[in-house]
């Protein structure tokens, strides 16, 4: 059978006026359009559903069988519709994000604490893991989007960039590069380093830096994360080279940092799959992320 829903509801403000030229002022069409979509109807079903005369429209025995339950049916689907605006209006529902430990540590806590204000209804769940399980839970479809260090292969996915986060040099207090108000990567040629390990997105971006500056340090430790990193540098294993938005540093802590010279950074960016469309409420949580991130990029702290 090949009827269409337009037919349907035609059929039905007939049954339900008693005659054409009432059902068509109900629904909006001309009187021939609703004779149209009638005729339509029946020959598709195969049966006649109107009974019509001169003076009156009266419904068949197939007719009155199907206009209550069609009336049911399309009750139901209305309800159906309307609750699906409602979600896209309303913005309603649970949205998973995908976060780099340091990445996590800075600026997730303000993006649940904005949408639970911005947005109540919306449950803001965070995935906190190194860069290539946030990666690959994007890749996978487990979370809704990531907020990531900029992955060197893009295929599949859509990028949009957010900020920039700079390196920079973390040491004691008394290192020989301490009193410096800025550390030329230079300086660091042959310098024990605790870095990183290659599960961050950061570590093959500084390791690309060396390369470029001609650098060969002595990596003395490799870690997970910049909190064990501190306690290394602390505990005089050999300086840092971490991000940014690793510090601020531990408190009552004999360590210090200072900007790396010239500036190289990292990328902090959204990603999502490129075949996948974000329901209602992850696109109002990607386009909040996106404004809330770039305001606190003008916030830098300050090296002390």
């Amino acid at each position: 059978m090949n009827y269409t829903l337009r037919q349907l509801r035609v059929f039905l403000a007939v049954a339900e006026t008693g005659g054409f030229s009432r059902a068509a002022d109900a629904v909006g069409l001309t009187q021939s359009a609703i004779s149209r979509g009638v005729a339509e109807l029946e020959e598709s079903l195969g049966v006649r559903l109107l009974d019509r005369t001169t003076r009156e429209v009266v419904l068949t025995h197939a007719g009155q069988a199907l206009a209550p339950a069609l009336e049911r049916l399309l009750g139901q689907l209305d309800d159906t519709l309307e609750d699906t605006r409602e979600l896209g209006e309303h913005y309603r529902g649970r949205v998973v994000i995908a976060g780099a430990p340091t990445i996590s540590a800075r600026l997730m806590p303000m993006y649940v604490a904005a949408c639970a204000a911005q947005y109540p209804e919306i449950r803001l769940t965070v995935r906190d893991n190194v860069q290539a399980d946030g990666i690959e839970q994007v890749r996978a479809g487990g979370v809704d989007f990531g907020v990531l260090i900029d992955p060197l292969v893009h295929d599949g996915l859509t990028i949009e960039p957010l900020v920039t986060d700079p390196f920079c040099f973390v040491c004691r207090r008394d290192h020989p590069l301490a009193q410096e108000k800025t550390v030329p990567w230079s300086a660091l040629d042959g310098m024990r380093l605790v870095l990183l390990d290659f599960a961050s997105g950061s570590r093959p971006l500084i390791d690309r830096v060396f390369g470029r500056h001609g650098i060969v340090p002595r990596v003395v430790q490799e870690l997970g994360h910049s909190a064990s990193v501190f306690g290394m540098v602390e505990a005089g294993i050999g300086a840092s080279v971490l991000p940014t938005y690793s510090l601020p540093l531990p408190a009552a802590s004999p360590l210090v940092w200072r900007p790396l010279v010239p500036r190289e950074e990292r990328r902090i960016v959204m990603v999502r799959r490129e075949d996948r469309s974000l329901s209602p409420a992850a696109e109002a949580v990607w386009a909040l992320v996106r404004n809330l991130t770039i305001k606190a990029a003008t916030r830098e702290p300050v090296a002390g």
